[in-house]
């Protein structure tokens, strides 16, 4: 089989940037790679995500964030995951189970063995060869994410203006001792499986970061055949 890896961290970490450098490194060097995102990666999981992110769902029961979350993973394992696992490929994975147990058991106060049972369900007990965690203070990390946002222009007519904002979701509003249980929530997470995690400090040079990543990531590469013809 291939190589699964993720990526978790608090909002604004800065782990989406850190899997796209990671797989760009890996395309240049020839390997088969693939990389994705949760909730998302699929045309059903991307559906899913639009109505999880929405700023306007405010209502939505904890039971039902749950169920969304894992059926988007339900469809990504399946659909793009596994098959590509197989071919012997990597898959990278902008976030992955770990954060169900972290958002919605820690930062909800969900079940965390009623978790457990629905994510062996959604993944079929399929886990991440490797996950790297990227530590930041919460509170920093909302302010780079709320400075993003206030950045992009604004919506070019007005029915762009019901679209919810893409930098800012439903997750991210919530309350600052929600994010620190989250937080929490990850580092018991790694206290747990220690052999899986690599935890680096978010807030440091993109470029000493991602290679960094990479000498964690390189050992690995051996059971993984290059491509005849790479781009």
């Amino acid at each position: 089989m291939g190589l699964f890896i993720t990526f978790e961290g608090p909002e604004g970490s800065g782990k989406s940037t850190q899997a796209r450098l990671l797989y760009e490194r890996l395309q240049r060097l020839g390997y088969p790679v693939i990389l994705t995102r949760e909730p998302g990666g699929t045309r059903i999981g991307e559906l899913i995500r639009r109505i999880l992110v929405d700023l306007r769902h405010t209502e939505m029961a904890p039971t039902t964030e749950t169920l969304l979350f894992s059926a988007a993973r339900a469809q990504l394992v399946s659909e793009l995951v596994r098959p590509y696992l197989k071919t012997g490929g990597i898959v990278l994975c902008d976030r992955y189970a770990d954060s169900t147990f972290a958002y919605q058991g820690y930062g909800l106060g969900r079940d965390l063995e009623e978790l457990q049972s629905i994510t062996t369900v959604a993944t079929g007990g399929l886990m991440p060869d490797l996950t790297f965690y990227l530590d930041l203070d919460v509170e920093m990390g909302l302010q780079r994410k709320r400075s993003a946002r206030d950045r992009l222009p604004e919506p070019a007519s007005a029915a762009a203006a019901f679209t919810p904002h893409p930098e800012w979701n439903r997750l991210d509003a919530r309350d600052l001792a929600y994010h620190q249980r989250v937080a929490t929530g990850f580092a018991e997470l790694m206290r747990r499986d220690p052999d899986r995690w690599r935890c680096f400090v978010a807030n440091q040079p993109v470029d000493l970061l991602a290679e960094q990543i990479f000498t964690q990531v390189e050992p690995m590469l051996a059971r993984i055949v290059r491509l005849e013809n790479p781009r």
